[in-house]
C-alpha cells in the first residue's frame, strides 16, 4: 500500500460519527446541517435533457469532452467574468465534478523529486489536504481567522517556502469561512507566481451564491492585467451548487493551456470523463441563469430568515458569499454534540476542517451551518433552537 495513506487525517464526518457515538437524540426527526450538500429542487429542464439523452448510456465519453460543452462553458465564463477570450479548444476542460479534478489536478502537477510545498487556507475543503499528502507535497497552511477578515495573511508566509511552493490552492468564496478574495489581493498572488513559479488553483464552486456583488475570480484579475494566457492559474467551477446538480457530477478547470494540456494527458490515464447524457445536460444547465438567480434568492431568505430570529440568540455574521454560517462559540464540540442530543439538529465543528498550527487551530470554537435544508426545514431549526439555547 501507498505508505502515504497513513498519513492521512479522518474525514470530518468520520470525525463527527465518533462525536456523537455515545449520544441518543430526541426522537424529533435529524436535520442535518453539516454537509454542504444542496437540496433544493435541480432544474426541470435539466432532468429533461438527461432523459432525453439516455441513449448514449451506449457511448463512452472521451478525456477532453465535447466541444458544445466547452463552447458552452468558454461562453458563460466569458459572460460572468468579463474575459475578452477563453478558447475553448485549450482553455477549458470538463471534470466529474470539481472534487476528483481537485484531487487529480494535484497528482498531475506536483513533482515530489524536490520536497514541494502546497499552500491552502487553513480551515480548507479537506481534499487540497489530502491529494498533497498522497501527491509527495507537504501541505502548508495560512491560517484564516477574523482578525483578517478569514482570507489569511500571506506575507506572513517566509520566502524560503514560496520558493519551495508548487501549488497554491485559494478557496473563493471559502468553504466554510465564505470570505471573498478581493481583486487586489488576487492580482499580488499573481505577481508572486511569477517571482516564484509555481500553479495557483482557484476553486470557485460556491461562486454563483453570492447577495449582493458577484464575487470576483482569479481569470477575471488575469484579463484585469492583461494576462489572457492565464499563465500559471487555473479555476474549478460546479454545477453542485450553482445549479442545485451535485449528482450529476459535472464542473470543469479551465486557464493556462499549457497546464491543462499536461493535465489532459494524465486524465486520459485517469479514466474519470464524464459522461455524454451528463455533458449533455451541463450544456444547457450554463446556458441558463434564471435557475441560478431563483437559487440565491432561496438562500437570501434563508439568510435574512436565521438573522432575525435568531441574531439576538447567535452571534450569526452573514458571509461575504456561499451558504455556510461560520458561527463562533465558546466550544465548538460541546456545540455540536449538544445540538445532536436536544434537537437532533447536525452541525460540523470548525476544528475539524482545520489543523493545528505554532498559533493555534483558527477552526476551534467555530460550528460550520450549511443553510441546504428546505424552508419549512430551517423555520423547523429555528424553532429548536429557541426552545434549546
Amino acid at each position: 500500500m501507498n505508505p502515504a495513506i497513513n498519513h492521512l487525517h479522518p474525514y470530518p464526518f468520520e470525525k463527527l460519527a465518533r462525536l456523537f457515538a455515545d449520544l441518543k437524540a430526541t426522537d424529533l426527526p435529524n436535520i442535518s446541517l453539516s454537509i454542504g450538500e444542496p437540496k433544493h429542487q435541480a432544474p426541470e429542464f435539466v432532468k429533461q435533457k438527461l432523459i432525453e439523452s439516455l441513449q448514449h448510456l451506449s457511448t463512452y465519453p472521451t478525456s477532453k469532452g465535447l466541444l458544445a460543452l466547452r463552447l458552452a462553458i468558454a461562453d458563460w465564463l466569458k459572460q460572468r467574468f468579463g474575459l475578452q477570450a477563453i478558447d475553448a479548444e485549450t482553455q477549458v476542460l470538463p471534470v466529474s465534478g470539481t472534487r476528483e479534478a481537485l484531487f487529480s489536478f494535484v497528482q498531475a502537477t506536483i513533482n515530489r523529486n524536490q520536497n514541494p510545498y502546497v499552500v491552502m487556507p487553513n480551515p480548507f475543503y479537506q481534499i487540497y489536504e489530502g491529494a498533497s499528502i498522497l501527491a509527495g507535497a507537504t501541505p502548508y497552511f495560512y491560517n484564516c481567522t477574523p482578525e483578517n477578515n478569514y482570507l489569511g495573511n500571506l506575507d506572513e508566509i517566509p520566502a524560503s517556502v514560496w520558493q519551495q511552493t508548487q501549488l497554491l490552492f485559494l478557496c473563493t468564496p471559502g468553504n466554510p469561512t465564505g470570505a471573498v478574495i478581493p481583486m487586489d489581493q488576487l492580482k499580488k498572488l499573481i505577481v508572486l507566481s511569477d517571482q516564484h513559479d509555481f500553479i495557483i488553483a482557484s476553486d470557485e464552486c460556491y461562486s454563483e451564491l453570492y447577495f449582493d456583488e458577484a464575487p470576483t475570480g482569479l481569470l477575471q484579475a488575469c484579463a484585469e492585467l492583461g494576462r489572457h494566457d492565464y499563465k500559471n492559474c487555473v479555476v474549478f467551477h460546479s454545477l453542485s451548487k450553482r445549479s442545485n446538480l451535485p449528482g450529476l457530477r459535472s464542473g470543469f478547470v479551465a486557464g493556462d493551456a499549457r497546464i491543462l494540456d499536461s493535465y489532459l494527458k494524465y486524465r486520459t490515464y485517469h479514466g474519470a470523463a464524464m459522461p455524454v447524457q451528463h455533458q449533455l445536460a451541463s450544456i444547457v444547465a450554463w446556458q441558463d441563469e434564471t435557475h441560478v438567480e431563483q437559487n440565491r434568492q432561496l438562500y437570501r431568505q434563508k439568510f435574512d430568515l436565521f438573522l432575525n430570529e435568531l441574531g439576538q440568540l447567535l452571534p450569526l455574521q452573514k458571509p461575504d458569499a456561499g451558504f455556510y454560517f461560520w458561527l463562533k462559540v465558546d466550544d465548538d464540540e460541546r456545540f455540536a454534540r449538544h445540538l445532536y442530543e436536544k434537537a437532533n439538529i447536525t452541525v460540523l465543528p470548525g476544528r475539524y476542517l482545520s489543523r493545528e498550527t505554532a498559533s493555534g487551530n483558527p477552526g476551534q470554537n467555530h460550528v460550520r451551518m450549511a443553510l441546504v435544508a428546505d424552508m419549512n426545514q430551517c423555520e423547523q431549526v429555528i424553532e429548536r433552537l429557541k426552545q434549546i439555547l
